[in-house]
């Protein structure tokens, strides 16, 4: 069963619902792919990693202990988020000591949150993006590293595996196809990340 997790980014709606009828593979899996995030917000504000830690173990059992108030279709990575800031917040105002100035920052700084988050998700994105390549036949792997790594174009990537211009076009469509059916949320990083490699 817990096969039926691993591998997509999308399927926090499936989570959702096995979460919802008490499945505990399904909390671990919730556990493993936001732990990180979570931590590190915490971690932003409190300048404590025990404080942190506590913090992110809170949010994760409370998380289990209102499962069956979860709503179908529900943002799970913005669940999270709130509930996060909520109680850092709380662990905030309660320290009223040398964290007092991180409360106001935590409260003025949302632009500088969603940033964060963002650079999280996206190292996330691309670990898994790396792992997937790693998988691909050997030719297609290079490809995809020469231009991921090495910003090539075909022209360069052709001579260094001394095979033809058309041949590296060719790994490269068929590597992208393989690597958008497993991540099709990807996809969109690989356009952004190759699309000025192309030639």
């Amino acid at each position: 069963m817990r096969r039926l997790f691993v591998g997509a980014v999308e399927n926090d709606e499936e989570l959702l619902r096995s979460l919802r009828s008490d499945s505990e593979e399904a909390f671990t899996c919730v556990y493993e792919r936001y732990h990180r995030l979570l931590y590190v917000l915490a971690y932003r504000y409190l300048k404590d990693t025990a404080f942190a830690e506590d913090a992110t173990q809170h949010v994760f059992m409370r998380l289990w202990e209102s499962r069956a108030l979860l709503v179908a279709g529900m943002n799970l990575r913005n669940f999270l988020y709130t509930m996060m800031k909520n109680h850092v917040l709380n662990v905030i105002r309660d320290q009223n000591t040398a964290i007092e100035k991180n409360y106001e920052i935590a409260q003025s700084a949302p632009e500088y949150e969603d940033e964060l988050l963002a650079k999280i998700e996206e190292k996330d994105m691309m670990r898994r993006l790396y792992e997937e390549i790693d998988r691909l036949p050997e030719q297609k792997r290079l490809v995809c590293l020469y231009k991921l790594r090495g910003n090539l174009s075909n022209q360069e990537i052709a001579e260094r595996m001394r095979i033809s211009v058309p041949t590296v076009k060719t790994h490269y469509a068929q590597a992208i196809k393989a690597l958008r059916i497993r991540f099709e949320k990807l996809f969109l990083i690989l356009l952004c990340l190759w699309g000025s490699s192309c030639g």
